[in-house]
């Protein structure tokens, strides 16, 4: 059985999440906290915690700061965070603090649960219009909103040993595009982009597509 916390603010989505969650015979819901600091404290006591389920704004501690500290913990729990449009200047600083997938609170709780399990099993997930405002977020641009020359970080992805094709459908990929779609604007077949993305995940040691985007973006 998943173990889980709940850490949110707000007591009656607190509750109305413990709720609905326990109606799936795999996950139980061990505690729920009122922010990031309380979660910290009761993980750091309860290694049986499998995923942290976590708000991003919440007072005293958000759930960035939660994140980072959660995360610093040995063999430290998934966190699955739950966040609104609203938080982009948040999103970016808790990938790099680690957390393992992003959803929209709005998306049905049927969807909250499988992303639970998602996350328990290893792998990140972020829901795709967040992928695509964190690469809008992160691509720089000059004053008249052209995109701007390549950063050093982004030359850097070389230094895994990807071309310079590779290394555009890593940043289409995390910009939230399909392989159809990508296969579309770099006027390449399906089967040859497909091609590329076993290459990439082979060179950095990746599952799947969704880990290449955190790997851009955490990068």
């Amino acid at each position: 059985m998943i173990q889980v916390l709940i850490v949110d603010d707000d007591p009656f989505i607190r509750e109305s999440l413990k709720v609905i969650l326990e109606l799936d015979p795999e996950l139980h819901v061990v505690e729920v906290c009122g922010n990031g600091e309380q979660a910290y404290r009761f993980v750091s006591t309860h290694p049986e915690i499998d995923v942290v389920l976590m708000d991003i704004r919440m007072p005293e501690c958000d759930g960035v700061e939660g994140t980072r500290k959660i995360k610093a913990l040995a063999n430290s729990p998934s966190v699955l965070i739950l966040t609104t449009f609203d938080d982009d200047e948040y999103i970016v600083q808790a990938i790099r603090f680690g957390a393992n997938g992003y959803l929209l609170k709005n998306v049905p709780p049927a969807r909250i649960i499988s992303g639970i399990k998602s996350v328990y099993e290893g792998n990140h997930l972020i829901h795709p219009e967040i992928a695509r405002k964190l690469a809008g977020l992160l691509v720089p641009r000059e004053q008249d909103g052209s995109v701007a020359a390549p950063s050093h970080a982004e030359k850097d992805l070389a230094r895994y040993g990807l071309t310079p094709a590779e290394q555009q459908i890593v940043r289409l990929i995390a910009d939230g595009n399909s392989n159809k779609e990508i296969a579309g604007m770099l006027f390449l077949s399906e089967g040859t982009v497909k091609n590329y993305i076993s290459e990439i995940l082979g060179k950095l040691a990746l599952r799947d597509r969704t880990q290449i985007a955190i790997f851009y973006l955490k990068n």
